[in-house]
């Protein structure tokens, strides 16, 4: 069952005088985690814009085609309806952060969907809690830093409870360690509440196994789409210029080399070191 999914989708910003994106016909399986990839520039955030209702409602511009998300006709929702089902994390956290203190704005958006204040309170503190920023709760957002304003920001979109959550590049300000602890608690929000991820990243070292189906994205549209070992490990991803996993490269490279291992393409380094010590023992 499809959580999303665009037929033709073309937009232009206004204007723009050619598409951002082009021609883009895609489906997100519900309860999938998505790792949207590609060259800088190539239509990625447009993307992310079209499945929360940003564009057309904000972004005017010139949309063609169709897009639906949770089986809601984007074009036919206004952005406080698709809020419900739908919640995106930017890239800069400033340009969701803006109350007095952090636990007023991670309350913010389900206030405004009012939920009862008893449970409000539980999904904040949960919130919080889940991305590490709990002891800061008092704080006012302008004071931290900027991977602390980050996890203000998902911890936000996480208390909302979405059915799909779309996240930016969400750990750009974030240091390898911080962005990897981040990643660990989507994967966990996917896996135990079936949240629908779906997330733009180019470190794919920290977030390829994580994924169960990839999307690359380049001059506006989908050139690759499907499991992430099969795409990957093509030669097309690598001259596109996607940052392809170390391990998987190490392991083409070993395969070239005539070396003998397993046909499951590694995607980190745990999987590679597997991969490694079976060869060994097989020796």
């Amino acid at each position: 069952m499809s959580v999303i999914e665009t037929r033709n989708l073309t937009y232009t910003y206004p204007g723009g005088t050619r598409p951002s994106i082009r021609s883009v016909s895609m489906k997100i399986g519900k309860g999938e985690f998505v790792l949207v990839t590609g060259p800088s520039g190539c239509g990625k955030t447009t993307l992310c814009r079209c499945f929360n209702g940003l564009i057309p409602h904000f972004y005017q511009g010139d949309l063609k085609g169709e897009v639906k998300v949770a089986g809601h006709t984007v074009v036919e929702q206004p952005i406080y309806e698709l809020a419900k089902h739908v919640g995106l994390v930017f890239q800069n956290p400033e340009n969701q952060l803006f109350a007095l203190s952090v636990e007023k704005d991670v309350a913010f958006g389900i206030e405004n969907l009012g939920v009862p204040r008893e449970e409000m309170r539980k999904r904040v503190d949960w919130a919080l809690k889940l991305t590490g920023i709990y002891h800061l709760r008092e704080r006012a957002p302008h004071e931290l830093s900027g991977g602390q304003q980050q996890r203000v920001a998902i911890a936000s979109v996480l208390a909302m409870q979405p059915e799909v959550m779309v996240l930016d590049e969400p750990t750009s300000f974030l240091d390898p360690l911080g962005a990897k602890r981040i990643f660990e608690v989507i994967y966990q929000l996917n896996r135990k509440l079936g949240i629908t991820v779906v997330l733009v990243e180019h470190r794919l070292d920290l977030t390829a196994k994580y994924a169960d189906h990839i999307i690359i994205i380049d001059n506006g549209e989908v050139v690759l789409d499907g499991e992430p070992q099969r795409i990957l490990g093509s030669e097309e991803a690598r001259l596109i210029g996607v940052g392809i996993p170390k391990a998987t490269r190490l392991y083409q490279m070993l395969q070239n080399d005539g070396v003998d291992l397993i046909n499951t393409i590694p995607l980190g380094s745990d999987e590679m070191a597997a991969v490694l010590r079976e060869a060994l023992e097989s020796r």
